[in-house]
């Protein structure tokens, strides 16, 4: 099949073969190993990431997604997301390189950096990149001396107190600074084609997109007004990547679609853009990581002893990876992350209160407490679900240097539903396919839609 992705680039599997089974045979491989050197590894289950878009387009069928690249750059995540014809949200060169290099075009790439070096401005006029983001006089400016034929994206400030991750503490310009910058913009002859937000991630309130949506709706006014052909929404991002989100996906879409309906509606002529990461990768991605050490500390503790009457003790684990690495969610979401056991325990087996800690020499590594788990031994393995977002690639908070094993899985229904979608697009790419419903759901399944195809065309 021609296309980004091939099936030398991942593992087929038959259904019923879970992710959870290939970690069990990948984990015991690297016990047996002949060398003392243990690291964590991954298991990407691409189907899932294949079933997220295809929910995707079932409930936000007027959006056309973007890949937030910085939050998983691993090759199989941007072929396969290639492959499902996706566009690619970069916020620097080295981003722009790597989706390049696998081949995506440049009309499907946005520079979405409000805050850019100038080389890296260069960099994306040479190589064809022409939608890029501002917030501010200063990157008006350097736009129009390096890059004067950008098609400029206005980033507004948005209401994002109640967000985890609050981005317009940093990004965006308030509403009564818009028209300041579209006047010095259309001076200096910089043509804006649309606005983006940001609410942030984690936010636990709908609303924040249907106001956000609103306040656009009063820039593009603005811009209008002055005359810059406004034709690009960008929702920005912050849709969740698990099904225990406190607000689940489906809310958030169905709160979009109506303020979609209300200030852009149907047939007026706007691209509408979203920059998602998270949603497409965390629940994709599992990782499997070594005991290299442990120790008991007794709790010398009046009247806190056992029924057998010894003294109540604690068993400290050190893992091999901690919060300066994959589990950096510790310190940034405040996620408290759950071991999963590669062997079941026995009802008889006792519980112990337990905690795991990472490698750096300090206080501060320590990745879950409060835990009560069986004797577990230096060289067993701990696994632990949804990992798949800023824990390898660039995205990595701590640089991202090091390179961990990834094993990418399919099932073979998902890759045929791949197969049919790139073959219909060669067909028919101008084709409109009537999509059936999908299910939402974890599991794939034989009737799985394959239209409409979504390949986006150039953003201009």
């Amino acid at each position: 099949m021609a296309g980004y992705l091939s099936e030398s680039d991942f593992v087929m599997v038959e259904e019923g073969f879970s992710t959870r089974d290939l970690l069990k045979e990948l984990t015991l491989g690297a016990s047996e190993a002949t060398t003392d050197e243990v690291a964590a590894f991954f298991v990407a289950d691409l189907g899932a990431i294949v079933r997220k878009h295809f929910c995707f387009l079932k409930c936000l069928p007027r959006v056309r997604p973007f890949y937030a690249v910085k939050c998983n750059s691993s090759p199989g995540v941007l072929k396969v997301l290639a492959q499902l014809g996706l566009g690619f949200s970069c916020a620097n060169k080295a981003e722009m390189e790597l989706v390049q290099h696998i081949g995506v075009p440049a009309s499907k790439i946005i520079y979405a950096n409000p805050c850019k070096q100038i080389a890296q401005i260069k960099y994306a006029a040479k190589h064809g990149i022409q939608l890029l983001s501002f917030d501010n006089e200063m990157e008006l400016a350097k736009v129009v001396k390096s890059h004067p034929s950008a098609k400029m994206v206005l980033c507004i400030a948005t209401d994002d107190s109640h967000s985890l991750s609050r981005l317009s503490l940093k990004f965006g310009v308030s509403l009564k600074s818009c028209r300041h910058l579209l006047e010095n913009a259309k001076k200096s002859h910089v043509e804006v084609v649309g606005v983006s937000f940001h609410i942030g991630s984690g936010c636990p309130d709908p609303q924040a997109y249907a106001q956000s949506i609103a306040d656009v709706r009063l820039v593009f006014e603005m811009g209008t007004e002055l005359g810059h052909k406004m034709h690009v929404l960008d929702l920005g991002g912050g849709f969740p990547g698990t099904e225990g989100a406190k607000v689940r996906f489906e809310e958030i879409a169905s709160v979009i679609n109506s303020a979609l309906d209300l200030y852009f509606p149907e047939g007026c002529g706007v691209d509408i853009l979203a920059e998602l990461g998270r949603y497409y990768v965390t629940s994709a991605f599992t990782v499997a990581v070594s005991i290299i050490a442990k120790k008991e500390v007794l709790l010398d503790q009046p009247g806190r002893e056992e029924e057998n009457g010894s003294t109540t003790k604690t068993v400290v684990y050190h893992l091999d990876e901690g919060v300066y690495g994959i589990f950096n969610s510790v310190l940034f979401d405040n996620i408290c992350p759950t071991p999963i056991l590669q062997k079941k325990p026995s009802t008889e087996q006792p519980l112990y209160s337990s905690s795991l800690w990472g490698p750096a020499v300090d206080g501060c590594d320590c990745v879950a407490e409060g835990l009560w788990l069986p004797q577990l031994h230096v060289g067993d393995w701990l696994v632990f679900d949804n990992m798949g977002a800023y824990t390898v690639g660039m995205g990595s908070p701590f640089g991202g240097t090091q390179a961990f094993h990834i094993t990418y899985a399919m099932s073979r229904v998902a890759w045929e539903a791949l197969r049919r979608q790139l073959m219909a697009a060669e067909q028919e790419d101008d084709a409109e396919g009537v999509c059936k419903p999908l299910s939402c759901g974890w599991e794939i399944t034989d009737t799985l839609c394959v239209g409409p195809v979504f390949t986006p065309a150039s953003i201009m």
